[in-house]
């Protein structure tokens, strides 16, 4: 299985174009992630977040540390997930300048899960986002994330499944003023994802995968170790 990941993950590298930046972009980052969701009891209502410690270098240089939880509605007989939640960012700035930037942020989503051809696991999800970043006005944020799971090696993911992992996000500012006669651009990000993943249990799961991070200034190759717990 080791082996599988690594070569994945190499096949990955060799595939993405590289840009120039203010910063060394070959230089491989790293994020580590743990993702959380469950239900309270048999209604409706349920728990879901994550944190991530994210890496411009594979450790040690802090991009961003971010926790993040939310409240979750499952409405009866429809298959579609709501959340509202909160997130605390830490930003850091890349080498050897220790400052750092706070940012609170309150979101909203829906995820919707699908699948296709009884083989593709496909789930939309939309979130919009009300920043308070640090030395900043007030901003929004628009995001949409495709998700796509494809087991490898049994038609589900349940226990013992191998899996390729793939998602795209677009992330859309709602606007360009930020305060003190600054501006950003309408496109904010991109983030493609490939990755290698395996169903440790029905409720856990494992990936390690290569994320390509694309800006209007920069472009940037993020190496991703995560783990998804449901309960």
């Amino acid at each position: 299985m080791s082996r599988i990941l690594i070569v994945l993950v190499w096949i990955s590298l060799m595939g993405i174009p590289r840009a120039n930046a203010q910063f060394d972009e070959d230089q491989l980052g790293a994020w580590y992630m743990y993702f959380f969701s469950g239900k309270m009891g048999e209604g409706p209502w349920g728990v879901q977040g994550d944190a991530q410690f994210r890496n411009w270098d594979l450790g040690g240089d802090l991009e961003q540390l971010l926790l993040r939880g939310g409240i979750t509605y499952s409405p009866e007989n429809a298959n579609i997930k709501f959340t509202l939640g909160y997130g605390n960012i830490t930003t850091g700035a890349f080498g050897d300048d220790n400052s750092t930037v706070s940012e609170s942020r309150m979101y909203q989503e829906a995820l919707f899960p699908t699948v296709f051809a009884d083989r593709f696991f496909l789930t939309h999800r939309f979130r919009y986002e009300q920043r308070w970043v640090e030395g900043q006005d007030m901003r929004t944020r628009y995001r949409y994330n495709l998700f796509m799971n494809i087991p490898l090696n049994q038609p589900n993911l349940k226990q013992g499944a191998i899996y390729l992992a793939l998602y795209n996000e677009l992330f859309i500012n709602g606007e360009r003023s930020i305060g003190s006669g600054n501006t950003v651009e309408i496109f904010d990000r991109n983030r493609f994802y490939t990755a290698l993943g395996y169903s440790i249990k029905d409720n856990l799961r494992t990936q390690l995968g290569v994320m390509k991070q694309t800006t209007n200034n920069w472009s940037k190759n993020q190496l991703q170790w995560s783990l998804h717990h449901s309960f």
